[in-house]
């Protein structure tokens, strides 16, 4: 639902819960100005859906040509019911200089990647 403003001073309306009433026990919701008092009692459902559209994400790592000339490994894929026995690799230094460079690494048959530290 777009912002909706008051008629009379043209601030915005915030909705809060109206007194009860013999028709409505519990209170209805309605909008209300903070600086006057004027108030819009809101007698159906109000809502807004609005679809999400996806961002493009680029590839930080390389894209399409990030396993171009990437070297292999002997190693086993970590997906079930792969035997991959080969996997591209390779390593970077992502955290400091004192710590281990991670590999990462991409099995040869079922294109699964994982990456070690």
């Amino acid at each position: 639902m777009p912002l909706v403003f008051c008629p009379n001073c043209s601030n915005a309306l915030t909705i809060a819960r109206a007194d009860s009433t013999n028709q409505h026990p519990m209170g209805v919701n309605r909008f209300e100005c903070r600086t006057c008092p004027y108030e819009w009692a809101l007698e159906k459902k109000w809502y807004d859906r609005t679809e999400l559209k996806q961002k493009e994400v680029e590839e930080a790592l390389g894209g399409k040509d990030e396993w171009k000339n990437a070297d292999s490994v002997a190693t086993q894929c970590p997906k079930e019911g792969c035997n991959g026995e080969r996997a591209y690799f390779y390593q970077l230094q992502i955290r400091s200089a004192d710590e281990p460079m991670t590999t990462f690494l991409r099995c040869v048959k079922c294109a699964t990647q994982w990456r070690e530290n």
